[in-house]
């Protein structure tokens, strides 16, 4: 059974930075977990990161091939470098999808993890710019397709045709 990699703040789980979730409500998904096939996952825990803990963006001008490379940095808006826990995160996300035989992954979107779609400018304003999150950006390397929680119904299209 082909299966769904799904951050772990989706599904309820506390584990943002602000120690909060943010839940997805939407039958297909709750039909995937009652199939068994959701795999839930937080790359900021899996890479040591504690909850709460203070946000992080990915450098100004940077992006997630950038981090990955060891090009550019993320770091918290005291300038603390967490870069080694997303990216050691990102990589557990990639093994944990290997293992557990994923073929599409619903992340949380804005995160510099799990954005799949935009992220956060570096500046610590607000301010979204187009981009992926690291972990976004591995698992997509990697043939896994990455939407987010405002994507499940085409996620139920790619794993149907997985």
């Amino acid at each position: 059974m082909r299966k769904v990699l799904v951050s772990a703040c989706l599904m309820g789980r506390k584990v943002r930075f602000d120690g909060r979730a943010k839940p997805v409500d939407d039958a297909t998904v709750e039909r995937w977990r009652a199939e068994g096939r959701l795999v839930v996952h937080c790359p900021e825990i899996a890479g040591g990161l504690p909850v709460p803990r203070p946000p992080a963006e990915i450098e100004p001008g940077a992006d997630a091939a950038d981090v990955l490379a060891g090009r550019a940095r993320i770091l918290t808006p005291d300038g603390v470098d967490v870069t080694d826990h997303f990216v050691s995160g990102a990589r557990a996300a990639l093994a944990t999808a290997r293992a557990q035989g994923v073929a599409v992954a619903l992340l949380k979107q804005s995160s510099p993890s799990c954005g799949s779609h935009q992220v956060f400018d570096g500046t610590f304003s607000g301010r979204k710019v187009p981009g992926e999150g690291v972990t976004a950006h591995l698992l997509r390397e990697h043939g896994i397709p990455v939407l987010d929680e405002d994507q499940v119904a085409r996620a139920a299209e790619l794993l149907a045709e997985s």
